[in-house]
C-alpha cells in the first residue's frame, strides 16, 4: 500500500515539475535574486516534496508549497556557506529581513514575464539571451540547446555561465520594464522568440529542414507572452509563428526534399492554427499600432486564406510589403516584395528589382536572393543566366534540403 501511495506521490511530483517549475523558478529567482541559488532551491524542493508528500500528504497549493519550501531550503544553504562566504552572507542578511509574499496566480505570471525580459534584456548578446531563455523560461537543458544549435555543449553553457554573471554584476533589474520603456525592451524578447521560431521552422544548416521541437517553444513563448502582455507585437508574432506553422507538414516530401509554396498540398495545412493566426492579425491591426510582425503576419494570413496558389491575392501581399517596407525598410524585405511583384506583375519587372538589390552589394551572401533570381531567369527562358545564379545560391546555402533542391534544379536545366 506505502509502495502505491509513494508511486502516486512520484507520478504527481512529475507532472506537477512538468507543468509549473518554470512558474516557481522564476518567484524564486525574484524572492532569492540569484539564477543558480534559485536552480538549486527549486531542485531542493522537488526532492523534499518526493519525500514529505507521501508522509504527509499533498498540500492543497503545491506551487505555493514548493516556493516556500525552495525558500526555505536556500536559506538553510546559505546558512550553512554564509561564514565562508561574505557575499552569501549579504544575501542572508537580506532573505531574513524580507517576508515571504503571499502567492497568487497574478503574482506568479508577473514573475514569469519579469524572467523573460531579465533573460532577454539588451546589455546581453543575442546569443546569450537565446541560450538564456530556452534554458530558463523554457526549461530545455543545456544540452537540448546545444544540439538545437549545432554548438558544444560547454561552449553553450560558458555562454549561460557568463549571461548569469553579467545579469548580477550589471545588477540588472529583475522587473517588468515601465510603459515608456516598454516598447524598446518587449523588441528584444520578441526578437528573441522569433530567432528561435526560425530555428526551429527553416534551420540554418544541418541534414533536416525543419527542429519541430524548437518553433512548438517560441510558439509557447508566444502565447505565454500574449496571455500575459497582449500587446499587438505580440500577438502578430503568435499569428506570424502559427501561420507558418500550419503549413509546416507540406513543406517536405516523406523523403525530406523541400517542397515550394506554391507546390504544397494545401489540403495538408492546419486550419485550426491559420484561423486562430487569422484572428491575432484581425486584433493587431484593429489596434491600430501596426508594427513589422503584425504586417508580416498579414501577408502571411493572405497566403495561408488561399485555397490555390493561382487565386493568391498578390496585389494585396504587395501592398502589405509597402507598408512594411516603409516602416522596417531592409534589403530582405525589399527582395520578398520584389518576388511579390513578379508574382503581380510579371518576371521581367521582379528580376530588375532583383538586380538592383544585388547590384548594391546588398544580400551579395544571402543565398535565396540568388535563388530568387535564378527562378525568375528560369522563367524567362534565360538559362544560362539562371544556371549562374543556382549555382551562386549553392555556394552559399548551408542546409542540406535547399542544396538538393538547387542542384535538382541545375539538373533539369543543364538536361
Amino acid at each position: 500500500m506505502h509502495d502505491n501511495i509513494a508511486a502516486h506521490v512520484r507520478d504527481r511530483v512529475d507532472a506537477i515539475y512538468r507543468s509549473d517549475s518554470r512558474r516557481v523558478l522564476a518567484t524564486l529567482i525574484r524572492l532569492l535574486g540569484d539564477f543558480d541559488l534559485a536552480e538549486e532551491a527549486l531542485h531542493d524542493a522537488f526532492a523534499t516534496a518526493v519525500e514529505q508528500w507521501a508522509e504527509k500528504g499533498i498540500p492543497a497549493n503545491p506551487r505555493a508549497w514548493l516556493i516556500s519550501t525552495g525558500r526555505f531550503k536556500a536559506v538553510d544553504r546559505l546558512r550553512k556557506t554564509a561564514r565562508f562566504e561574505s557575499a552569501d552572507g549579504a544575501v542572508l542578511d537580506r532573505l531574513q529581513a524580507t517576508e515571504m509574499p503571499e502567492q497568487d496566480e497574478e503574482g506568479v505570471e508577473d514573475d514569469r514575464l519579469r524572467l523573460i525580459f531579465t533573460c532577454c534584456h539588451p546589455a546581453l548578446s543575442p546569443d546569450a539571451q537565446i541560450a538564456l531563455t530556452l534554458r530558463e523560461v523554457c526549461g530545455l537543458t543545456t544540452e537540448e540547446v546545444a544540439h538545437a544549435f549545432l554548438t558544444p555543449p560547454p561552449t553553450l553553457a560558458q555562454r549561460i555561465v557568463r549571461a548569469k554573471g553579467k545579469i548580477r554584476d550589471a545588477r540588472i533589474p529583475y522587473e517588468i520594464p515601465s510603459r515608456s520603456d516598454l516598447p524598446a525592451r518587449l523588441d528584444s524578447v520578441l526578437h528573441v522568440i522569433y530567432l528561435v521560431f526560425n530555428e526551429g521552422y527553416l534551420a540554418s544548416s544541418g541534414t533536416s529542414l525543419t527542429r519541430a521541437d524548437l518553433s512548438g517553444e517560441a510558439i509557447r513563448l508566444g502565447r505565454l507572452l500574449v496571455d500575459m502582455l497582449p500587446e499587438p507585437e505580440a500577438m502578430g508574432l503568435l499569428a506570424l509563428m502559427l501561420l507558418h506553422e500550419a503549413r509546416r507538414s507540406s513543406r517536405t516530401s516523406p523523403s525530406g526534399e523541400l517542397i515550394l509554396l506554391e507546390d504544397q498540398d494545401r489540403l495538408l495545412w492546419n486550419r485550426d492554427q491559420i484561423k486562430e493566426g487569422v484572428d491575432l492579425v484581425e486584433h493587431a491591426l484593429g489596434s491600430r499600432r501596426v508594427g513589422p510582425y503584425a504586417l508580416q503576419a498579414a501577408i502571411a494570413a493572405v497566403h495561408a486564406e488561399a485555397r490555390t496558389a493561382d487565386v493568391t491575392d498578390w496585389p494585396q501581399i504587395v501592398g502589405l510589403y509597402d507598408v512594411l517596407l516603409r516602416i522596417d525598410p531592409s534589403p530582405v524585405i525589399e527582395l520578398n516584395r520584389a518576388a511579390a511583384i513578379a508574382m503581380r506583375d510579371s518576371p521581367e519587372v521582379g528580376l530588375e528589382l532583383i538586380d538592383a538589390i544585388l547590384s548594391r552589394g546588398d544580400l551579395a551572401d544571402y543565398h535565396l536572393a540568388h535563388a530568387a533570381r535564378a527562378d525568375l531567369c528560369r522563367r524567362l527562358g534565360r538559362v544560362e543566366d539562371a544556371i549562374r545564379a543556382y549555382e551562386s545560391a549553392l555556394d552559399l546555402a548551408t542546409q542540406e534540403p535547399e542544396r538538393r533542391f538547387i542542384t535538382r534544379r541545375l539538373a533539369e536545366l543543364r538536361e
